[in-house]
């Protein structure tokens, strides 16, 4: 019995309140979002996370900074309201291409997507260029390939595309309205859709053929 009370006062987990503090210290040092898994392993033994991190992010709300869930990881981050005043501090960002942007929206509400939806989707071929660049900015991944003939790649969206955009989940992704009224859409139809365009569906329309098509990219 002495034993018993022994070992359980060795392993106490620490009071609620400093769990949070713990919690809080780990996810502000992150520059990353972090798993419960990850957090678990820098805590003491017998420690709650899950509940830590549900009392932080209530403790968080309406302050200046907002514990937030991104994927099924955690992370510190800068109040959605409160990102204007970052702006100057921020490197300045350039503008996807037109094309980027149609190819990253149809991944995002179509994931698991192949290459041959996508451009089904958008009516015109998706070049090689246009995949590469989304990878290298790592919004979106190789998911797993399809049970079908030739058993093609699909592309899955990833945490960083997430956090970037202040999204939960992709179930958050904002509706077609939304898009159109923040610009990243527009009412014109989409290459190869004009009138008169017909046998011009193929063309890979986005493809790096120059140094002012590549310059197009961004803006």
């Amino acid at each position: 019995m002495v034993e018993q009370k022994l070992t359980e006062t060795l392993f106490q987990a620490p009071p609620m309140a400093e769990q949070e503090r713990m919690v809080e210290a780990i996810l502000f040092a992150s520059a990353e979002p972090l798993g419960k898994k990850e957090i678990e392993e820098r805590l003491p033994h017998g420690c709650d996370v899950a509940e830590a991190l549900v009392s932080l992010r209530k403790r968080y709300e309406g302050r200046g900074v907002a514990v937030v869930k991104v994927g099924d990881n955690w992370a510190i981050r800068t109040a959605p309201d409160l990102g204007f005043l970052m702006q100057k501090e921020r490197v300045e960002t350039r503008k996807l291409s037109r094309a980027a942007i149609e190819t990253l929206a149809i991944i995002a509400y179509h994931q698991p997507t192949t290459r041959a939806e996508i451009e089904e989707i958008r009516g015109v071929s998706v070049s090689r260029g246009t995949i590469d660049l989304l990878l290298e900015l790592d919004w979106i991944k190789f998911g797993r390939r399809r049970m079908t003939p030739g058993r093609p790649v699909t592309f899955i969206v990833t945490q960083e595309f997430l956090d970037h955009f202040g999204l939960e989940s992709a179930r958050d992704l904002p509706g077609v309205k939304e898009l159109r009224d923040s610009g990243l859409l527009d009412n014109r139809p989409a290459p190869g859709m004009m009138p008169g365009a017909e046998g011009e569906g193929d063309a890979d329309d986005d493809d790096y053929v120059d140094d002012d098509e590549q310059e197009d990219m961004f803006e």
